[in-house]
């Protein structure tokens, strides 16, 4: 658990549940796809804005475990945008010294998709200017059952003490191991609920809920959540002293 600490500095690692694409493209009369690309607009900008805030890890729900259940032709048109972003955007990104990781399960992916993961991996692995992490294919609760699984085996196997387990050795096992637990999560579209991501992560979070839609999201919305974000407390279920 993080020391108790009432100073609230720029948040270290930003998570954002990009919601509100299909309303927005459903106002203009739009397919969803369309709103999903213009999503992806708004994840250039966020990138940018994030940066110039001098947050240095982001991370973004793409793509959920439960997203399947949408309309095929939706799903295909939320991977064939994966595709654009990492064609369009990668070597930009690497030059700015990017690294992406992408978080989530791999297995149901087509082969062209976990190609274009691997490639977007290994291209800015050596980068450690910006941390951009995609959640894709990604449910908090599958994210800690391959954990747990792991793990079983690794103490199966002898790799790890099992009576030595204990918060830090479990979350080695999590996908996104090596990356600071998230400071602020943001949930655009109004909504007020985290469904099911980085439920481990975000224990200590701070939740912001704003009401505009993905795609309008720009760097005024994320300086105002960080503005908020300055105005809170964060005791890691600790004592304020200054307020006894």
């Amino acid at each position: 658990m993080p020391a108790p600490n009432t100073e609230t500095a720029t948040p270290a690692h930003v998570a954002i549940i990009m919601d509100g694409n299909g309303r927005w493209a459903a106002a203009r009369g739009r397919p969803r796809a369309f709103g999903h690309k213009q999503g992806v607009d708004a994840v250039r900008g966020a990138v940018r804005a994030a940066g110039e805030l001098g947050i240095r890890h982001l991370t973004l729900f793409g793509f959920s475990t439960e997203n399947w259940r949408r309309p095929e032709e939706e799903v295909d048109a939320l991977f064939d945008l994966m595709r654009r972003f990492v064609d369009a955007d990668l070597e930009k990104l690497a030059r700015e010294d990017v690294r992406i990781r992408i978080i989530g399960r791999r297995e149901g992916l087509k082969p062209e998709l976990v190609e274009i993961i691997g490639r977007a991996e290994t291209r800015t692995e050596a980068n450690t200017g910006f941390h951009l992490t995609i959640a894709f294919n990604y449910g908090g609760r599958d994210e800690i059952v391959r954990a747990a699984r792991r793990l079983a085996l690794a103490a199966q196997s002898g790799d790890v003490d099992a009576t030595a387990i204990d918060e830090g050795v479990f979350a080695g096992f999590l996908d996104t191991t090596g990356i600071p637990d998230p400071d602020l999560v943001i949930r655009t579209s109004g909504e007020r609920r985290i469904s099911n991501f980085l439920i481990w992560q975000a224990a200590y979070a701070e939740l912001i809920f704003l009401d505009v839609l993905w795609p309008d999201f720009d760097a005024s919305h994320l300086q105002a959540a960080v503005n908020e974000y300055h105005s809170r407390q964060r005791r890691f279920g600790g004592v304020d002293d200054s307020a006894a």
